[in-house]
C-alpha cells in the first residue's frame, strides 16, 4: 500500500497519500484523521475524452501539466524549457511535531520539500522550498506556500478589505463555479486585502492565513470532482525569483485553524516573542501623535507626561517630530539624528523625566522611508527603489530605500540603535506610511520580495542588539498585520482611525486572527481628529478597553472631571486586563441591529461590553443571549458593577434596573436561553457589565 502520513494537531488533521510519481493526494482534512485502507488504492477514472489514467486533482500544491488541469500552485521554466514539473521519490523525515516532505524532479532537475507542522494550539502550518538542481538558471514564477482542501458543495468564504483607516471590514460571499482569486501587490500587507480567510462548508469551517508582509496571493480554486482547494503564497513580480545552480526558494509559511481561539492560542504561544520570555501586563500607554503632531515643546511633553502618570498611564511613547528637522511630514524621513533645535540637551532631559515618574518610554521610527528632502537623500539619491528612465513616484512625500543593500541596512540600524544604546527606550513604534510601487534596484530588477524580507532581517537585528526592547508595527495603521510581521513585534496600531463607532467593525474583523492584548486601541480627542464625530468619554473608554488601551490625546487639555473619569476608565482596565487578556477567555458576538457585544469570561468573573453603533431598527433590543463559552461556567450570576455609572438608554423599565443593581440573581445557562433583557441604548454608547458567581453556588454546572 501507498504510504500515509498524517499531520495531527488535536484540533485539525490533515492525512496525504504519497504517490510513487506526482504531488502528495490529500486524502482528508478535517478534524479526524483517516486511517489506512485499500480505498485509497483505487484509482480513479474520468469521463470518456478524459486522461486514460486519472490524474489526482486534490493534492498538496498541483504543479499543472501532465493531466492536471486547474490552477498550478507552483510554476516555472529554464529559459523556456522544463516548464511542467513532476517530482517523485518521496521521503519523509519526522521531528517531533514537524514532518518534512522531499522529492525530486529529475527531468525538470528540481528539488521540493514541504514542511508541515502541528501545532500545540490546534493550527498547522505549512511551507514550500524550491531548489534549483540543475545547471542553468531557473525562474520561478508562482510557490505557493500551501494548499488545504475543502469540501464539496457550498461554500462561503470570509474576507477583510477596507481602507486606511477603515480597515478589517468584513465580506462574505458564496462560491461559484470558477476560480476565486486575492492578490496583493502593494509591497505590503495592505488596508485592502489582508492575507487571512475563513472558509465555511456545509461541514466545515477553517480559518487561513499567511504569515508575510509583502506581495500575496490567495487562490480557491474548484477541481474536476467539485472539490476545492486553498492556496496561499508570495506574488512574485515579472522575473523576481531567479534561482542560480544550487539556490533555493523558501516561501513564507502559511496556517490553518479551527477558530478564532486556536489562531489567537498559536500567536500567544509560539509566534510572539517576548523579552524576558513572557508578556508582562499590557501598560496603559501614552502616544503623543494626536495631542502634539510637529509641535514638540520640551516643558509641555514633560507635563504632558507628568499628568499622564498621576492618571494611571505606564508607557509614553514619542511620536513622529522629534528628529532632523522635521516640522511637518515633507521633511527629514532617513536624517535619524536627534533636533538639536527642539531637543537642545538631547532627548536625555525627556527620557529621564518619563522613567523618574515610572513610565517606560517608547520612540518612533519609519526606517524603511527617506523625504527626498532630507539630507539622507541629498547625499545617496541612489538609495531609493526606482527604475531608471521611469518617473520617480512619491507617496506622503515619501520613497522607499532599499533595505537589501548592505550599506543601507547598515546605516538604519547604526541610527536606531544609537538611539537605544544611549537612552533608556523600551519601545519602538515602527511605522511605514507608503505602498511599494516598481520596487527594483540598480539592475532595474524587482526586489519586492528580497526587502520584505530585509525589513524583516533589520527588525530581527534590532531586537537582537536590544532583546528588551518592544516594537509596535503601524503601517499606516493597520497596514502591516499579518503573522510575519507579528513574529518580530509585539503589538499593532490597528487603525489610524481612533474614532470609537468606526473602530467597532475595525477591531471586531482583526480579531478574529490577532487576540485582543495586540492590538492597539486609543482613547482619543472629541471631535475625532479623523471624522470629526463627538463621543461621550465612556462610549471612547469602553470601545478600547478590552485591547492593549492606550490614550491619544494631549493630557493637558482635558478638564478636571473629564480626567477623574479616564483615571476610572484606566483603573478599570488595570483590574480587568488579566481577565480580557487571558487564554481563551475572550468572546465576541456577531452583530445584531447595530449591537456590538464582546467581552471574556471565566469562571470567576464574566464582563460583558455592549455598545450600540447605529440607532436600532427594533422597537425593542432582542435579550442578550451569551455565547456557550460563557454559558459553559453554570451557576447562579448577578450584575455586580455597571460602567458607565449612568449609561444612555433610551427608556429602562424597573425590572431592567434591578437586573442592573444587582438586585436579581439568575442563572447562567438562562442568559444563555433566553437572555438578558438589556434597556435598549442611545447610538453611539456602551456599558460595560462585570457578572460575578453567588457564592455558594453551582458555578460548574
Amino acid at each position: 500500500m501507498s504510504e500515509i502520513v498524517i499531520i495531527d494537531s488535536g484540533q485539525m488533521a490533515l492525512s496525504l497519500r504519497l504517490p510513487e510519481l506526482g504531488m502528495p493526494e490529500i486524502l482528508s482534512f478535517g478534524s479526524e484523521p483517516v486511517e489506512p485502507d485499500p480505498l485509497f488504492e483505487i484509482e480513479r477514472s474520468s469521463r470518456v475524452n478524459g486522461m486514460d489514467i486519472a490524474v489526482p486533482s486534490n493534492v498538496l500544491l498541483p504543479t499543472g501539466g501532465m493531466g492536471f488541469f486547474g490552477w498550478p500552485a507552483i510554476a516555472g521554466h529554464r529559459g523556456g524549457r522544463d516548464f511542467v514539473a513532476q517530482f517523485g521519490g518521496w521521503t519523509v523525515l519526522r521531528d517531533g511535531n514537524q514532518t518534512v516532505l522531499k522529492a525530486v524532479d529529475s527531468v525538470a532537475r528540481l528539488g521540493i520539500a514541504i514542511t508541515l507542522t502541528a501545532h500545540d494550539s490546534g493550527l498547522i502550518s505549512m511551507a514550500t522550498e524550491i531548489s534549483n538542481l540543475g545547471d542553468a538558471d531557473y525562474q520561478l514564477d508562482r510557490c505557493m506556500a500551501a494548499t488545504f482542501l475543502v469540501p464539496a458543495g457550498d461554500v462561503q468564504v470570509m474576507s477583510f478589505t477596507g481602507i486606511w483607516g477603515r480597515e478589517f471590514q468584513t465580506r462574505r460571499e458564496l462560491l461559484g463555479n470558477g476560480t476565486w482569486i486575492q492578490e496583493s501587490r502593494r509591497g505590503r500587507t495592505s488596508h485592502d486585502r489582508f492575507p487571512m480567510l475563513f472558509i465555511e462548508s456545509e461541514t466545515q469551517i477553517f480559518g487561513v492565513t499567511l504569515g508575510f508582509s509583502g506581495n500575496h496571493q490567495m487562490v480557491i480554486d474548484r477541481t474536476d470532482d467539485g472539490r476545492r482547494l486553498v492556496h496561499l503564497g508570495e506574488l512574485f513580480e515579472p522575473g523576481e525569483i531567479v534561482l542560480k545552480p544550487g539556490e533555493s526558494y523558501r516561501s513564507p509559511i502559511a496556517y490553518a485553524g479551527a477558530d478564532s481561539q486556536d489562531f489567537h492560542a498559536f500567536v500567544r504561544d509560539e509566534l510572539t516573542q517576548w523579552p524576558g520570555g513572557a508578556m508582562s501586563p499590557r501598560p496603559v500607554t501614552l502616544n503623543t501623535w494626536e495631542g502634539n503632531y510637529f509641535d514638540h515643546q520640551m516643558d509641555s511633553l514633560k507635563a504632558q507626561a507628568t499628568a499622564a502618570a498621576e492618571i494611571g498611564i505606564e508607557r509614553f511613547v514619542l511620536d513622529d517630530g522629534w528628529f532632523g528637522k522635521r516640522d511637518n511630514d515633507t521633511t527629514s524621513l532617513g536624517d535619524w539624528d536627534i533636533d538639536i533645535r527642539k531637543y537642545p540637551d538631547g532627548l536625555k532631559p525627556l527620557v529621564d523625566h518619563v522613567t523618574g515618574l515610572g513610565m517606560q518610554f517608547g520612540i518612533w521610527f519609519e526606517p524603511e522611508m527617506v523625504n527626498p528632502v532630507s539630507e539622507l537623500y541629498k547625499a545617496h539619491p541612489d538609495w531609493a527603489l526606482t527604475i531608471e528612465g521611469r518617473p520617480i513616484l512619491e507617496s506622503r512625500t515619501q520613497l522607499v530605500l532599499d533595505l537589501t543593500r548592505p550599506e543601507v541596512s547598515d546605516y538604519l540600524f547604526g541610527k536606531i540603535d544609537a538611539v537605544l544604546s544611549n537612552h533608556a527606550v523600551s519601545y519602538i513604534k515602527w511605522d511605514m506610511n507608503r505602498d511599494l510601487t516598481h520596487a527594483a534596484g540598480r539592475d532595474g530588477k524587482a526586489k519586492t520580495s528580497a526587502q520584505t524580507r530585509a525589513v524583516y532581517a533589520l527588525m530581527d537585528r534590532i531586537r537582537a542588539a536590544h532583546p528588551g526592547v518592544e516594537i509596535e508595527s503601524c503601517a499606516s495603521g493597520g497596514g502591516r498585520i499579518d503573522y510575519g510581521a507579528l513574529k518580530r513585534t509585539h503589538r499593532v496600531w490597528t487603525s489610524d482611525c481612533t474614532d470609537a463607532l468606526e473602530r467597532l467593525e475595525i477591531q471586531r474583523g482583526a480579531s478574529v486572527f490577532v487576540p485582543p492584548e495586540i492590538l492597539g486601541s486609543h482613547i482619543s480627542a472629541s471631535p475625532n481628529h479623523q471624522t470629526g464625530r463627538r463621543h461621550t468619554l465612556a462610549f471612547r473608554a469602553l470601545v478600547a478597553i478590552a485591547y492593549h488601551l492606550g490614550v491619544e490625546l494631549n493630557p493637558l487639555e482635558l478638564t478636571d472631571e473629564e480626567r477623574d473619569e479616564l483615571k476610572v476608565y484606566i483603573e478599570t482596565y488595570k483590574r480587568l486586563c488579566g481577565l480580557f487578556h487571558a487564554p481563551g477567555a475572550s468572546f465576541r458576538m456577531e452583530p445584531l441591529d447595530g449591537r456590538y457585544v464582546w467581552g471574556a469570561a471565566s469562571a470567576e468573573k464574566i464582563v460583558v461590553i455592549v455598545a450600540q453603533g447605529p440607532q436600532m431598527v427594533g422597537e425593542q433590543p432582542a435579550p442578550l443571549r451569551l455565547p456557550d463559552e460563557v454559558t459553559q461556567f453554570g451557576g447562579q450570576w448577578r450584575i455586580r458593577t455597571v460602567l458607565p455609572a449612568e449609561p444612555q438608554f433610551i427608556r429602562i423599565s424597573e425590572g431592567q434596573k434591578a437586573l442592573l443593581s444587582g438586585a436579581v440573581s439568575f442563572a447562567l445557562s438562562s442568559a444563555g436561553l433566553a437572555g438578558l433583557p438589556l434597556p435598549m441604548l442611545t447610538p453611539e454608547s456602551a456599558l460595560l457589565l462585570e457578572l460575578e458567581p453567588i457564592k455558594g453556588g453551582k458555578t460548574h454546572g
